[in-house]
């Protein structure tokens, strides 16, 4: 049977004030299977982002096991998470976050000049990628010169890179008008289930969430059953 991307198991996440605590996440409990694509649904401050954040080993849980592919990365050092966050998953950040000064297929190769590629295998990956994400022809352009649609594709492909079994979504449509936030979500479908990886996508906008197998709802730092 294959292992899920995801397990984590009664998580919380506590931080600490000058005279108070306060819980972003409690006792959350999910799995994801190894080729699922979840639905986080919740209000802004619900916790979300804290969630995603600790599957893709960002932050660290302050109680509770978290299990990446099979990777308990529970109580890794930073130099551990590091290695892990290279190798295990991807991220799309609700902002994109390419980096300006480079290209897009430049944008792709930085991801892996820490990776398990380098070279030639590297640019030959970057370029399969552009070319499967219909980008092909805009992988000399500056992300300025791409349109906010493009933009979330170069994003797409720079999280396969490393091949991940999970990539976080943050967000993926929020920048983006009805349509196009359709045809992204579409894309993000068709490019998780053709390889087989497991996909988290958080949003507060239920208009998408038919796009993924199943819906999670969170409030206050808490998952619903």
């Amino acid at each position: 049977m294959t292992q899920p991307a995801l397990q984590m198991d009664a998580v919380r996440k506590v931080y600490e004030m000058a005279d108070s605590q306060v819980v972003a996440l409690d006792h959350a409990s999910l799995t994801v299977g190894s080729d699922e694509i979840v639905a986080l649904v919740g209000p802004s401050g619900s916790g979300k982002t804290t969630l995603c954040s600790i599957a893709g080993g960002i932050l660290g849980a302050t109680e509770g096991s978290v299990i990446v592919g099979g990777e308990e990365i529970t109580r890794y050092s930073d130099k551990q998470l590091t290695t892990f966050r290279q190798n295990k998953v991807g991220f799309v950040f609700q902002s994109v976050n390419l980096v300006p000064f480079l290209n897009a297929r430049e944008n792709l190769l930085v991801v892996d000049e820490l990776g398990k590629r380098t070279g030639a295998a590297a640019r030959q990956r970057a370029d399969r990628l552009l070319d499967e994400l219909g980008i092909a022809d805009r992988a000399k352009n500056l992300p300025s010169q791409l349109s906010g649609g493009q933009r979330q594709r170069v994003a797409i492909g720079r999280a396969l890179m490393n091949e991940p079994q999970l990539v976080l979504f943050d967000e993926p449509t929020s920048a983006l008008d009805t349509e196009l936030g359709q045809q992204v979500m579409e894309l993000i479908r068709t490019e998780m289930k053709s390889r087989g990886t497991a996909a988290i996508v958080v949003t507060h906008d239920e208009r998408i969430t038919h796009f993924c197998d199943r819906t999670v709802h969170i409030t206050d730092g808490v998952l619903d059953a």
